[in-house]
């Protein structure tokens, strides 16, 4: 299987991931992975209608997607994983899904977050989170739009 991109966006999949992002990095599935999502038949339904046609959708909870991203399950396939927080992005890593490469997109205002550039909003435990992912070696960069600088996250850290 080969991860050819990884998100956070709390939105999951909404129009730029259903009409840029996926088709951009020529995904054959989106794999989002989100514990409250798995527990909602009304999130999964939304998450159905919104999955791009051609493309294929599984939805998972973390520990779930740790399982089947390290089987090999979808060996023959463009995976694009999808998290809602940073919090989950990490759990993957920490639990032996390679990635390369972390694009934050948007996480809104939550409990102790302070904005560091539009659309993303990050309190200590995100900053601790993305520099954890950073020392397992995966670049972080924080990109709304594939128009925007894929800059590195730090950059924008104070």
């Amino acid at each position: 299987m080969t991860i050819i991109h990884a998100r956070v966006d709390e939105r999951l999949i909404h129009g730029q991931v259903a009409t840029i992002w996926t088709r951009l990095v020529r995904a054959d599935r989106i794999f989002v992975v989100n514990d409250k999502a798995i527990k909602s038949e009304m999130q999964i339904g939304a998450l159905k209608l919104a999955r791009p046609q051609g493309i294929k959708l599984t939805i998972a909870s973390v520990r779930r997607a740790l399982i089947t991203l390290k089987s090999g399950k979808y060996e023959n396939e463009n995976v694009f994983v999808l998290t809602n927080n940073i919090r989950d992005m990490r759990e993957l890593i920490d639990g032996g899904v390679k990635l390369d490469r972390v694009n934050v997109g948007n996480v809104a205002p939550h409990e102790g977050a302070k904005s560091i550039k539009a659309s993303v909003y990050l309190n200590e435990q995100d900053e601790v989170d993305i520099k954890a992912m950073i020392n397992a070696g995966v670049e972080v960069t924080a990109q709304m739009v594939p128009t925007e600088s894929d800059a590195s996250i730090t950059t924008f850290l104070k």
